[in-house]
């Protein structure tokens, strides 16, 4: 909830550019805000209902798994709360917002759930997929779109801190989409679940995904070091030396063969997502 709260703000901060916070963009803001945290409440628990069995061998403390919540509850609050969403983006009157709260439900539902066709995340390439349509395309376009549209720009502007953001998180989803399942290996090992690191070993997939991430970062810096205005450029270079500095420490402290150390090592990566998004209103 925090990251996306961090990462609406970011991205529609990165629309403002050099313009000031008016009352526009403030109004614009709390309408992408609401309906995009209630959706993110919605789609994470329609995975929790349909992962129910895997969860409680890989993640027993989650509420339906722990059973402290029932299965009926579950259901509820998923219903409730993407209908409220797609309530909330209709009378925005945002096509942009609307259009991302819709998207990011049905690719929710494509992954998760148990049905024809669906259960995509039986397929690591599609796993992949749904994951970076939303975290490097959705998020940045739509809610940056979303912002214009608030401020009343019409038309699509492809800004250069939009175009590399698009890229930098379409990296950065890669590395999600991998190393979220390193640490289920047994689990998903016994649920039939082909993921990547149940085929190609959590080592390699491990040191693929922190390769990965370093180069991203080199890019970060690259960007910073063209950017045309030189105040831009200080901040963007350290915080990118820095993370990717934290990044490697903490890598090779990791014990590959402990679930514990990776399941911790990727919430960190998660961390390190977000803290981009701490950068992201410094782009020119």
């Amino acid at each position: 909830m925090i990251g996306t709260f961090i990462s609406i703000v970011s991205v529609s901060s990165m629309a403002l550019g050099s313009a000031a916070w008016s009352g526009a963009a403030v109004a614009g803001l709390c309408q992408a805000l609401v309906p995009a945290l209630l959706m993110n409440v919605a789609i994470v628990g329609i995975n929790q209902v349909y992962d129910v069995e895997i969860d409680k061998v890989n993640k027993p403390y989650l509420p339906l798994a722990s059973g402290d919540l029932s299965m009926q509850q579950g259901v509820g609050i998923v219903a409730g709360t993407a209908a409220l969403s797609l309530l909330l983006g209709v009378l925005s009157g945002s096509a942009p917002l609307l259009a991302t709260l819709l998207l990011s439900l049905a690719l929710g539902i494509l992954y998760s759930m148990e049905l024809p066709f669906m259960r995509w995340k039986r397929s690591p390439w599609l796993a992949a997929l749904c994951i970076l349509a939303v975290r490097a395309v959705m998020v940045q376009l739509g809610f940056f779109l979303h912002m214009q549209h608030a401020l009343g720009v019409t038309g699509l502007v492809v800004t250069r801190p939009l175009g590399f953001t698009m890229i930098f998180m379409l990296l950065f989803s890669v590395v999600i989409a991998l190393f979220k399942d390193i640490p289920d290996v047994k689990g998903d090992t016994q649920a039939g679940v082909q993921t990547f690191s149940v085929r190609h070993g959590v080592r390699s997939i491990f040191w693929t995904c922190v390769g990965v991430l370093m180069a991203a970062y080199a890019g970060g810096i690259m960007f910073a070091v063209t950017s045309p205005e030189p105040w831009s450029r200080l901040p963007v270079a350290l915080g990118h030396a820095a993370l990717a500095a934290l990044l490697w420490s903490r890598s090779a402290e990791v014990n590959v063969g402990r679930k514990k150390e990776l399941t911790d090592h990727y919430m960190f990566v998660w961390k390190l997502f977000y803290a981009e998004y701490l950068i992201i209103p410094f782009l020119r």
